[in-house]
């Protein structure tokens, strides 16, 4: 330091500046959107403010008497799309020209105009035409020449749907483990899985499979992408900073994102609906709170989707993204609604409100038509569950009966199908813990007591009107019922607190199959064909025993499979199968005929394993022998080196007249020992 200060201090010592000019002959190729193109992008633009301002047409022309109350009808309706600040009506001989144009706060507001009001109809005599001021300017300079689109380029992802072409009808799962470091697909295997695709770091959280399984969904932060194709490219992104939580339609068309950190009250951005073919982003929606995910529910073909807010059921169509019949219900006190998984009928339930009693509504779409109201009385909750088919809705109806103090549970079980939706009841007056309808059937599985005398019981829903109880199994370890996707086998499983109890059951005759325990188990997931089923305890639940187990339908464990810190197995859905209902029963009814044959391809694969082995062997044999020559020949073209190293001595001949040796044996006296009789 001291050596510093002194040549600091010296006179003779200068410290040359560095020089920060350019050359005299510099040029400069650096133009100012390369330097500063992040920041020139946030320059305020030059505008005249016209791209603020919508034109309606097809306006009512009214005299002067009435044209305030004209001026209150336009102002409630497009006020709800932004701030209005100007607006001005043409008039010509005391009448109004039936167009009129309004000015918004900002140029997205009246886009949101457009989108949402063109076509709007006020009467029978008057429906809105919405067109942004600026669209006249583009449609007066279309030019009278006709220019052929560009040809773009086809992009081939292969076979989206090549994995149920598999011979042997091997079903793919996903897995997350290494705490979501690595990601990847199997096809399942009764004796081992087979690694399809493994990637590090595919996702930043989790996955997601479509409702087809035509594509895998990773997460983020900047997005969301699509994958599929044999080799699992990638198909689509979507950029929404900050996405958490995805939902599908059911018709796989379009793909719903929510993120928490991009809702602005100009824009809307916390939740964005995706065209997935395109990658273009249909519209945008604010969203308070995501507690309760998906925000927006679907109709079954992906027609229709629908939200609830207070007091209002918003219901859009597709692929408009515009509210059905340009309004919404106002349904007061809406608690909870759901789409029937067959038909475009939406369910949905009331409380309680005064002396008005509480009430549950099934209305078909488009129509709006009232299909079938249900009264209920001192109703504390409501629940909604569809069978899978839409042939069944139970609604499950908590209720403080007058002069109780507990709560009493009733399944009112509606029959969709039959005339006038007849409604039959059971009740319960025990707590339940859960609730599961058969997927193809008309039986249903009900949890309920307090732990530990909890008991499992099925219901069979008859034609004749009545609903039986089937079998009731008494002192089980079960807080889940899952049911295999084609019906009849279920598992009842005590996930989490209960430590992974596990009862297999078959309803058709509602005998136990199996118990057992996978210690721990937080999740419980059939395969597509409701042949095997896979539990696991999850990294995210719990830290210790991260694993995942294959299981028969009937209970038998095939295969322990442990991965670091494993996190989340879903399997691959499959699309619905293309087989008519009677080409499935005469498949059922010839059974039997193809039984030989899959029994006989199993006795295959069996065999294939000691086959394989063998062929490995004589690979390996092959591979010797190979070598043996190629020694053999260098043995022989270095002999002559051998024999000049050597003096001429011909050392590979050393032992060659082995045949005309002597043998001479020579014997040792080693030890000699002398033991009396008498000590025998």
């Amino acid at each position: 330091m001291q050596d510093t200060v002194d040549m600091a201090d010296d006179p003779e010592y200068e410290e040359e500046e560095p020089s920060f000019s350019d050359p005299e002959d510099f040029l400069d190729d650096i133009d100012d959107e390369e330097l500063l193109g992040d920041i020139l992008r946030e320059k305020p633009q030059e505008a005249d403010g016209i791209d603020s301002v919508v034109v309606v047409d097809n306006v009512p022309q009214v005299g002067p008497e009435r044209l305030e109350k004209l001026k209150n009808v336009i102002h409630k309706i497009f006020s709800k799309f932004g701030k209005i600040t100007n607006e001005f009506y043409p008039e010509a001989d005391g009448m109004t020209k039936g167009y009129i144009f309004l000015e918004y706060a900002a140029p997205t507001q009246a886009l949101e105009a457009v989108k949402n009001a063109d076509g709007y109809k006020l009467d029978k005599q008057h429906t809105f035409r919405v067109n942004v001021f600026t669209d006249f300017d583009k449609y007066m300079n279309i030019s009278d020449e006709w220019e052929t689109p560009e040809k773009q380029p086809f992009k081939d992802f292969g076979n989206m749907r090549h994995w149920i072409e598999d011979p042997d009808c091997r079903d793919q799962y996903s897995v997350i483990y290494e705490s979501g470091e690595r990601t990847a697909i199997f096809s399942n295997d009764a004796k081992e899985p087979i690694t399809v695709e493994e990637r590090a770091r595919w996702t930043e959280t989790y996955v997601r499979w479509s409702p087809k399984g035509t594509y895998l969904a990773t997460f983020h932060q900047r997005g969301i992408a699509l994958w599929g194709g044999e080799k699992f490219k990638q198909i689509q992104r979507f950029s929404h900073q900050g996405v958490s939580l995805i939902d599908f339609s059911p018709c796989e068309r379009y793909v719903v994102t929510f993120s928490p950190l991009m809702d602005t009250k100009e824009d809307p951005q916390a939740i964005i609906i995706w065209d997935i073919l395109t990658g273009q982003k249909k519209r945008g929606f604010h969203c308070e709170s995501s507690a309760h995910w998906p925000i927006f529910k679907w109709s079954h073909d992906g027609k229709f989707f629908a939200r609830m807010t207070q007091d209002t059921l918003s219901i859009y169509e597709t692929p408009s993204m515009g509210l059905l019949d340009k309004k919404s219900l106002k349904i007061s006190g809406i608690k909870d609604f759901s789409w029937s998984p067959g038909d475009n009928i939406i369910a949905f339930w009331v409380p309680e409100d005064k002396d008005i009693p509480a009430r549950v509504t099934l209305m078909q779409l488009p129509s709006r038509q009232e299909i079938r109201v249900r009264n209920l009385f001192n109703v504390v909750d409501c629940k909604l569950h569809w069978q899978r088919n839409g042939d069944y809705l139970c609604v499950k109806v908590d209720r403080t009966p007058k002069g109780t103090q507990g709560v009493v549970t009733n399944f009112e079980i509606f029959r969709m199908r039959e005339k006038q939706v007849p409604v039959d009841v059971v009740e319960m007056k025990e707590s339940i813990i859960a609730f599961a309808w058969e997927p193809n059937g008309s039986k249903f599985a009900v949890l309920h007591g307090e732990s530990p005398r909890i008991s499992a019981s099925f219901y069979h829903v008859k034609n004749n009107g009545k609903i039986e109880l089937i079998k009731m199994f008494d002192k089980q370890q079960a807080n889940s019922i899952f049911w295999s996707p084609q019906g009849q086998f279920m598992v009842l499983a005590g996930l989490r607190s209960m430590n992974g109890a596990l009862a297999f059951v078959d309803t058709s005759d509602c005998t136990m199959m199996n118990i057992a325990e996978h210690y721990m188990a937080s999740d419980v997931e059939w395969d597509p064909t409701g042949r095997y089923v896979v539990t696991s305890v999850s990294w995210w639940s719990h830290k210790v025993d991260n694993a995942y187990w294959l299981w028969t339908f009937q209970g038998r464990l095939l295969q322990k499979n442990n991965k670091d810190r494993f996190c989340q197995l879903l399997w691959r859905p499959r699309p619905a199968t293309l087989l008519s209902a009677e080409q499935i029963k005469m498949i059922k009814k010839d059974l039997k005929k193809y039984s030989k044959i899959f029994e006989q391809k199993d006795r295959l694969s069996q065999s294939k394993a000691s086959k394989e082995l063998v062929d490995k062997r004589r690979a390996m044999m092959e591979e010797y022998r190979h070598y043996r020559e190629m020694a053999v020949q260098t043995y022989q073209e270095q002999r002559s080196l051998r024999l000049e190293l050597r003096g001429g001595v011909d050392t590979d001949e050393l032992d060659s007249n082995v045949d005309d040796w002597e043998e001479e044996t020579i014997e040792f006296f080693i030890n000699e020992e002398i033991i009396p009789l008498g000590d025998l």
